[in-house]
């Protein structure tokens, strides 16, 4: 158990490790090119070793270097290493629906599980596309869920699908469908959620040397066979982590420069920048850096589709703004690590937070005259590691708050609490 030490003079430089989001990508695109691919400050975390494991199983080559991780790719061919190739990517989503379609693209039979939270991850809009496309299929449980059977190849061509659920199915689709002979048309049925992830699989399939047509709003896609090209790539920094610092300066009025961070990023999380200053807090940003420094905050209402992550963030920063925050457009938060919409309403209420849940979102009551009733609790994180990393927030604010399952931020950033510690000045 981690308990959070309050801290009202923070002045700190936080060293922000490589992207999660864009680690992902670049293994799988990197293990699907045309040759040898160098990728630097690559993030080391559960969920992206999920997806190395994953790869080598699927016949890839992969070398963990000090400096890089080494991949030789497959050009497209993945060829498992056994009969029957047995993955088992944890509680890790991105991985299990990247490697479903990269799984799709062989011709032996992969087995796709996970623990029981990924098992019960939606998975169906993806599953009946690849169906369609002459995947075969073979369900162990519930129908549209892990753990499954996949037999390829995916034949590709035009393809319809939802956008409402998740971007990550999308995104599946996209980074194989250069892969299949006669290259593939996606249309996105309805508004896709979590545009920015889909726009950050366009830029590293694009780093690779892919060319695709797309429209603006992101609901068609056309990209012809072509083969990935093995390169050099550099993992920029995980603005996803960078926020929970951002949030600390921006509940105690301190200061936090994060380092690493591309300030004209593509990262959807850049615009919890945004709804900081909204709030009241002064931002720099600079040629690889961002400085937060927090002051008084004012509540606002905000549609969080398109930054669904920094949900639980953005609600702990309101229990300390003036006046009632609305967060909506969100329902595909009930799918993540978590119901996450639930978990944060239970912990914030836990502490003495005055919180609603809704259908789609979260209404926060905050700080009145500058006074609250909130107080320390156990925190459970719900095996989620944005709920814990998130509840670290309201810590350095009110006293005695304690992390159950500290160690479930390994999913994402197994450096969380050395670097939280950077925030003290002791």
């Amino acid at each position: 158990m981690k308990e959070i030490r309050p801290c009202s003079d923070i002045d700190a430089t936080i060293p922000v490790p490589g992207s999660k989001s864009i680690t992902h990508r670049a293994f799988v695109i990197a293990a699907l090119a045309l040759g040898q691919s160098k990728i630097k400050n690559a993030l080391l975390c559960e969920d992206t070793i999920y997806t190395l494991n994953g790869l080598k199983a699927l016949g890839v080559d992969i070398e963990e270097k000090e400096d890089a991780v080494i991949i030789s790719g497959v050009n497209g061919r993945p060829v498992p290493r056994e009969p029957e190739a047995e993955i088992f990517l944890g509680n890790s989503g991105t991985s299990l629906r990247l490697l479903t379609s990269v799984a799709a693209l062989a011709k032996k039979a992969v087995r796709l599980t996970g623990d029981i939270r990924l098992q019960q991850r939606p998975m169906e809009d993806l599953l009946q596309v690849l169906k369609e496309s002459g995947v075969k299929l073979e369900f162990e449980g519930e129908q549209w869920h892990a753990p499954l059977m996949i037999r390829g190849p995916l034949r590709g061509g035009r393809i319809l699908i939802p956008g409402d659920r998740s971007s990550q199915f999308i995104s599946s689709l996209l980074v194989v469908s250069p892969c299949i002979p006669y290259g593939m048309e996606i249309v996105v049925q309805n508004v896709p959620v979590s545009v920015p992830y889909i726009r950050l699989t366009l830029d590293v399939m694009r780093a690779f040397g892919m060319n695709y047509r797309a429209l603006e709003n992101y609901r068609f896609f056309r990209i012809s066979p072509q083969p990935y090209r093995g390169c050099t790539y550099t993992v920029e920094g995980d603005v996803s982590s960078a926020a929970y610092f951002w949030a600390a300066a921006a509940v105690t009025g301190g200061t936090v420069k994060t380092t690493n961070i591309n300030p004209d990023s593509n990262q959807g999380d850049m615009a919890f920048l945004n709804l900081l200053e909204k709030m009241g807090c002064y931002i720099n940003r600079e040629h690889g850096m961002v400085t937060v420094k927090g002051a008084p905050l004012s509540s606002i209402e905000i549609d969080m589709m398109d930054m669904p992550d920094q949900v639980p963030t953005l609600a702990v920063v309101a229990m300390f703004a003036k006046g009632k925050t609305v967060i909506a457009n969100v329902p595909h938060l009930r799918d993540k690590e978590s119901d996450r919409l639930s978990a944060t309403r239970e912990e914030i209420e836990k502490i003495g937070g005055k919180i609603t849940e809704q259908e789609d979102g979260l209404v926060i009551e905050g700080i009145e005259g500058g006074r609250h009733n909130m107080h320390g609790a156990e925190i459970d994180p719900h095996n989620d590691h944005r709920i814990a990393m998130s509840m670290a927030v309201a810590g350095l604010k009110i006293p005695g708050i304690k992390i159950k399952n500290e160690g479930c931020v390994a999913k994402s950033l197994p450096d969380f609490w050395r670097l939280w510690e950077s925030l003290y000045n002791d």
